[in-house]
């Protein structure tokens, strides 16, 4: 059995039955032994990490063995480093233990937390950085790295999506480091017992998932019972979306903790005080001040949420959802998931997809990582050697100065996402670079003797800097909520409290409710000969077909056709890092989805830009590649269907690839890779590509395997290789840059070519249409082969002998 429980406001771990803490007497002694050790790491390594494992009962390493690939937990395991030059060379990991860590050994013999400790330590987790690297593909990444000081201190560091990000320090730039005092708490005694045994399991997002979940249903309840009664939608949207607020601030301190709670209790005894009760705590919470309501002093939240409230009288039984959602622990609730459910709560439409999958946060960090977070810290790299430098030098003011620089960028640097959904992927990307703040804000203390954060006060990584568009304002109104939590989640994690000015919450108007390809004027309705408006498939709910199985629009809901006056390019906020998952729709079902007029604005406004055969998608793409190209944006990443390999979404990266004088290049792609589409969970197969200024190599990443993992996603293992990447993101031969041979004109034709799958059935569908039982039927239904199928399984596939 396991259960999640909060621990020190810093991480989420589970309880385990199969934990025992040590003794602390235990301890005690393992602490004495080792505290003035000064040998050199050689002598001592091993028998430290064996002592260790002994004294948290851990497991002890195998022997190592001849064979390198079945060293899976051992001492000095063996790996060869490929160097840039082309040259390679051996080396040994300290400690190694498949699935779960590289560890690095080092006895500095320096002052703790000393400049000279700092560096040491570092240069150890780049050196262990190195044997990840380094490790056989068919092994996988393992999601720890650990830098030991023999005897002193135990450093984390985590990737938890295993895909070749970065690894950043666990649970966060202030809790990463484990004395050996530090062992006398049972909770880092579990979390190094986790580490060693089931490191998933520290992966914060997936132990919210379930929480999440629960909080999600709860609101939806209530939402479908509101809407039963005949309130407005987006009145329910935007009360529900107060109350979770507001049971997150009294979770983080914000609200004296269990306030709300107790507020709702007591008017589930009397709800017809509900409304001016709730009424005047979001007053008190809009403006600050004394609230008589609670007794207490209540900071100023503004911001624009608690502004025009107006609270929906509930009976017992619908302020009963409301405590048991507040009773839930919202340091818990993952942001970067919560969007997505809480829109899917809302929203009657997409209610019914509560219980389908949910796009995994590994997944969106495997597109913001190289995007945006590995560029980021390649600079931060940069500004450490530079920094470096100057402290050789005996200039540590010009190393501060350089860091104070770097942090400034830092909290000027804009991510726009401009098909933003409910801001998961803003989100993961707000949360990385608090983390790379976190690490920068650290040196410059430590390198100012604490002195430096004085000037850094105000200055911080925060949701202004996170930009969005999106067509839905629901979805827009809660990615702004989504951004809020997890920046305030995020401060109250490392603090332990929530000390920001006030108002808590700013309006920055951040994300944008409006389209994101084009401006227009809407004209009246287009009326057909009978006098009613002409109507098409609304495309916002989508359906599997009962015959292919694809998502069709549902035929019950229906929206009026408008006509587009002066459509034109719709501007963009300026951003120097872009990243999204723009809407998956193909060219073939754009007018279905989004009606004859849109579509024709949009197609005639990118006329000669994109061509009308691309996908919907590929219009994101086409923008995002002319700014970058232009210099109004330094990296780009989009998730596109796998289409996006097919000439006719190529022939909108083909002109950004190969131009002459402004080329761009893809620096990061995955052709095919496993999905979860908010179409009623729909498994799907994208393609993720990163677009860079210039002639570059990127690296190519290919999935090799898929594993059932957990409820919302698939485990991939991925290979990579580096390269130039072509338009078919491809590495090695242009094949699909190559040019049609004149001298085979005369020679060769392509045969008989099948366009869409309007009239293929299945032989079970044949068979059930009378195919072998009604005469002459078998000269209209005929089988059907492809190269692929003769190729892939010729078996299983039906010849005319079968048929018959």
């Amino acid at each position: 059995m396991i259960r999640v429980f909060w621990v020190e406001n810093v991480t989420w771990l589970p309880y385990m039955t199969d934990f025992t803490p040590t003794a602390s007497t235990d301890i005690a002694d393992f602490i004495g032994r080792w505290c003035d050790a000064d040998g050199g790491e050689r002598a001592n390594y091993q028998l430290f990490l064996t002592e260790l494992c002994q004294l948290l009962a851990l497991p002890q390493p195998d022997p190592a063995g001849a064979n390198t690939e079945q060293n899976a937990y051992v001492f000095e395991r063996r790996v060869d480093i490929h160097n840039p030059d082309g040259s390679s060379n051996r080396g040994f990991i300290d400690l190694y233990k498949r699935g779960c860590f590289v560890l690095e050994a080092k006895q500095t013999g320096k002052q703790l937390d000393s400049q000279v400790w700092d560096k040491a330590m570092l240069r150890a987790q780049n050196q262990a950085d190195q044997y990840v690297r380094a490790l056989p593909a068919d092994e996988g990444r393992p999601p720890f790295i650990v830098v030991t000081d023999v005897g002193r201190s135990l450093e984390l560091y985590a990737e938890f999506s295993q895909s070749g990000g970065s690894y950043v320090p666990f649970p966060d730039p202030g809790h990463y480091r484990i004395r050996l005092e530090d062992l006398t708490d049972e909770n880092i005694q579990r979390r190094l017992y986790l580490l060693w045994h089931d490191p998933q399991k520290l992966d914060p997002s997936k132990l919210a998932a379930q929480v999440t979940r629960k909080i999600s249903a709860k609101l939806a309840e209530l939402a479908r019972s509101l809407e039963q009664q005949g309130y407005d939608v987006e009145r329910v949207a935007h009360f529900l979306k107060r109350c979770l607020f507001t049971m997150f601030s009294e979770d983080v301190d914000l609200l004296p903790r269990g306030s709300f709670t107790q507020l709702l209790q007591q008017q589930q005894k009397n709800p017809q005080h509900f409304v001016p009760a709730l009424s005047s705590l979001w007053e008190s919470m809009r403006v600050g001040g004394y609230s008589p309501l609670l007794n207490h002093q209540i900071r100023e939240f503004n911001g624009g949420l608690f502004t025009g409230v107006d609270p929906i009288p509930l009976n017992a039984d619908q302020i009963q959802l409301l405590i048991d959602a507040s009773k839930s622990d919202w340091r818990f609730v993952e942001p970067a998931i919560f969007g997505t459910l809480l829109e899917r709560a809302l929203d009657p439409r997409e209610r019914h997809k509560l219980g389908a999958h949910f796009t995994p946060r590994a997944y969106v960090e495997r597109l913001v990582m190289p995007t945006l977070i590995e560029p980021l810290r390649e600079q931060w790299r940069t500004v450490q050697v530079v920094a470096e430098t100057w402290l050789q030098k005996d200039k540590p003011d010009k190393a501060v100065e350089e860091l104070r620089q770097f942090h400034y960028q830092l909290c000027q640097t804009r991510v726009l996402d401009p098909a933003c959904g409910s801001g998961n992927f803003l989100y993961v990307a707000l949360e990385h670079m608090k983390r790379l703040e976190g690490e920068v804000l650290n040196l410059i203390s430590e390198l100012s003797a604490g002195q430096g954060s004085f000037s850094t006060e105000g200055l911080t990584v925060d949701p202004h800097q996170f930009l969005g568009l999106e067509l839905n304002p629901r979805a827009a109104a809660i990615a702004e909520i989504v951004l809020w939590i997890g920046y305030l989640q995020w401060h109250y994690r490392i603090h332990g409290a929530l000390n920001i000015p006030d108002p808590v919450l700013r309006n920055f108007q951040n994300i944008q409710h409006r389209d994101a390809l084009i401006t227009y004027q809407r004209k009246d309705l287009v009326y057909g000969e009978d006098g009613k408006p002409v109507t098409l498939w609304d495309g916002i709910s989508f359906k599997p077909s009962p015959t292919t199985g694809e998502l069709i629009p549902d035929e019950t809901q229906r929206i009026p056709v408008y006509d587009y006056v002066k459509p034109a390019k719709a501007e963009w906020p300026e951003a120097e890092y872009i990243v999204g998952n723009p809407p998956f729709i193909g060219a073939s079902t754009m007018r279905r989805a989004l009606g004859d007029g849109y579509v024709d604005a949009v197609r005639k406004v990118y006329k000669g830009e994109v061509p009308d055969s691309a996908d919907f998608v590929m219009y994101w793409w086409h923008i995002a590649a002319t700014k970058m190209r232009l210099g109004q944006a330094r990296q780009f990443g989009f998730i596109t269907t796998n289409s996006l390999r097919q000439t006719f979404n190529r022939r909108v990266l083909e002109p950004h690839l190969n131009d002459k004088k402004e080329p761009l290049s893809l620096v990061f792609a995955i052709p095919d890779h496993p999905w979860v589409d908010s179409n009623d969970g729909a498994a799907v197969r994208i393609a993720m590509t990163v677009g860079g200024a210039g002639e570059r190599a990127g690296l190519l990443r290919q999935v090799v395997e898929e594993i059932e993992g957990s409820d919302e996603s698939r485990e991939v293992n991925l290979s990579q290789r580096a390269g130039k990447i072509f338009a078919d993101l491809t590495i090695g031969a242009n094949v699909s840059g190559a040019s049609n041979l004149s001298s085979n004109g005369t020679l060769s034709q392509e045969g008989v070519k099948l366009h869409g799958s309007g009239f293929l059935v299945s032989w079970e569908e044949a068979t059930a249409i009378g195919l072998g039982l009604v005469e002459g039927l078998d000269q209209q239904i005929s089988p059907i082969l492809v190269g692929e199928m003769l190729l892939k399984c010729p078996v299983t596939w039906l010849s005319l002998t079968s048929m018959e």
